[in-house]
């Protein structure tokens, strides 16, 4: 079992390592590519929105057709293929057999590298989309047994220590890496890691454990989609009690009836042309209160899902605009030149502060009554945060602007700007304090309010969320561009960063930030709040089911 295990985290590696190469991109595409500020962030807003977009059709697919192993097998090998197709992509890689130039110009991208490119990014993202489903899940195959074991000391040691290098290996190399200039070998040593980590999850396959997959509760909401639709035309009756739901009630999870979504109702009309027994044979067009309760629920919290999208717009610019200037910027301290993940850094180290203040914050409200408040709470106070980030950056990039023209520097995209980098640093902790408390707040909100019927897709449609908000992010830059060159004005998004005006875009962020909290403060008044379930989550232990999930379970927890 841990020989298992042991093998699994190696798979790390390929997230760790296509993490970073996405942290680089944007410095790629501009510096290589020479393509614009606008399109390169693009392309990286784009692929993250679909890592964490694409989850929640991937667990629907592990649940119903395939198992975690499969997933994980594919998604390693997708990982592999993608990476090596990244490093391919390079001018000097293929320089002989595309019949381009080797060097790092654009004019040396042909449109065999652009084709490896664009199909290595997808493949990357489907890769690591699908190790974020299955790697829990299929570890934890893999510990069923583990209480009834009696583990060895040499397997314990023999864990510990692949653990412990699987995890220091690539913080070592990642610290090296930026010291490392050739594009080939950034991208080629990234795959190399990848491939051995496939390779080391694949010689274990014969030990590993299996389950079949055990269905979807997510196929309830589909029913009684389909259940309501296909009696679209029938009247429903005024009497709730004449709606179907099951006669053992005492020993099934039941949720009462309520009046709001009375289309979705008729779900549960019983036909009286045949009989009760002959329609509970047909699950697609009869369906319990409870079901139909569960998807009403679901869809209540859309509204409130809505004002989440924002944040994911102001997070997404992290990862690209933030990096973009930082590159460009003075990195010496001293006579010590330092590297551009130092700001990565103290980003991360920000978010776990914020996120550790905020679950203090959480724990003060005890037992009581309002503690199902606090995920509002902490998500209206991200959105301060997350305004003081955008008026932060707003500032410092008029700074820098000044210090360009004061320089002449203004045609030349490529010259180092005197000032010092960590004039981004402000930003970068108050994005990270966002992100932080954000994030905890919005999987908080989840946690209380998701129907317990899909609590399984929690974690998937709260990053669906977030990826929505990175990919508004790639529409909101083309529309404010357009927005900007109104009565001949110039854009504000140029094909460098020296000519555009990221000051004003940041101070639209600000504004939208702003709206969008006052929104978020409306429907939060309007939206009924379930009671927390928070304060039990650390008593809580979720057992695996042996058998496949049958949409009339007498349980409502489906882990």
């Amino acid at each position: 079992m841990l020989s298992s295990i042991g093998r699994i985290t190696f798979l790390f590696w390929a997230d760790i390592f296509a993490a970073y190469a996405m942290w680089v991109m944007m410095t790629y595409l501009t510096n290589v590519w020479k393509i614009s500020l606008v399109r390169a962030a693009a392309i990286v807003n784009f692929f993250w929105g679909t890592v964490l977009m694409l989850p929640s059709a991937i667990q629907y697919l592990v649940d119903t057709i395939i198992s975690n192993y499969w997933m994980l097998l594919v998604s390693s090998l997708a990982y592999s293929a993608g990476m090596g197709f990244l490093t391919m992509s390079t001018p000097p890689v293929l320089a002989g057999a595309m019949g381009t130039c080797s060097e790092y110009k654009p004019e040396c991208i042909g449109e065999g590298q652009k084709i490896l490119f664009y199909t290595a990014l997808g493949l990357i993202a489907f890769g690591m989309s699908g190790h974020l489903v299955s790697i829990g899940g299929f570890t934890a195959d893999q510990m069923t047994d583990s209480r009834a074991e009696q583990v060895s000391m040499r397997s314990a040691k023999l864990f510990f220590f692949s653990f412990f290098g699987v995890v220091l290996v690539p913080i070592i190399a990642l610290t090296a890496f930026p010291y490392i200039k050739p594009w080939k070998i950034r991208f080629g040593i990234p795959a190399i890691f990848t491939v051995v980590a496939t390779l080391v999850f694949l010689s274990g396959s014969c030990s590993h454990r299996r389950r079949k997959p055990l269905g979807s509760p997510l196929t309830t909401v589909f029913r009684v989609f389909v259940a309501s639709a296909l009696k679209l035309f029938y009247r429903i009756s005024r009497n709730a009690s004449e709606l179907y739901e099951r006669d053992n009630v005492d020993e099934i999870y039941v949720v009462q009836h309520t009046r709001s979504l009375r289309c979705l109702d008729k779900a549960a009309i019983i036909l009286p042309d045949k009989t009760l027994e002959q329609q509970e044979g047909n699950r697609w067009r009869l369906c319990r209160v409870t079901e139909i309760e569960e998807t009403k629920g679901l869809l209540r919290m859309i509204p409130i899902c809505l004002t989440f999208i924002i944040p994911g717009v102001v997070s997404s610019i992290g990862f690209t605009y933030f990096l973009e200037q930082a590159d460009h910027l003075n990195r010496k301290v001293g006579k010590l030149s330092v590297p551009l993940p130092i700001l990565l850094l103290f980003y991360d180290i920000a978010r776990t502060q914020f996120t550790n203040l905020y679950a203090k914050l959480l724990n003060s409200f005890g037992e009581s009554q309002s503690k199902k408040y606090a995920p509002a709470i902490g998500f209206a106070t991200s959105m301060v945060l997350a305004i003081l980030c955008c008026i932060t950056a707003a500032k410092v990039e008029t700074r820098r602007l000044d210090v360009i023209r004061s320089h002449g520097l203004i045609d030349k995209p490529d010259d180092k700007i005197p000032m010092s980098m960590f004039w981004l640093l402000p930003q970068f902790l108050l994005l990270g304090g966002f992100d932080g408390v954000c994030e905890v707040s919005i999987a908080c909100f989840f946690i209380d309010q998701f129907p317990p019927l899909l609590f399984k897709y929690v974690a998937h449609i709260f990053s669906c969320t977030l990826g929505l908000g990175t990919m508004g992010g790639v529409l909101s830059v083309y529309l404010v561009g357009i927005i900007s060159e109104r009565k001949g004005k110039q854009n504000w998004f140029q094909d460098t960063l020296n000519k555009s005006r990221l000051d004003n875009y940041y101070w639209v962020l600000a504004a939208l930030t702003a709206a969008n909290l006052v929104l978020f403060i409306v429907v939060a008044i309007l939206y009924a709040f379930r009671d927390s379930r928070l304060e039990n989550l650390e008593e809580t232990e979720f057992e695996e089911t042996d058998g496949p999930f049958e949409d009339d379970a007498e349980c409502c927890c489906f882990c």
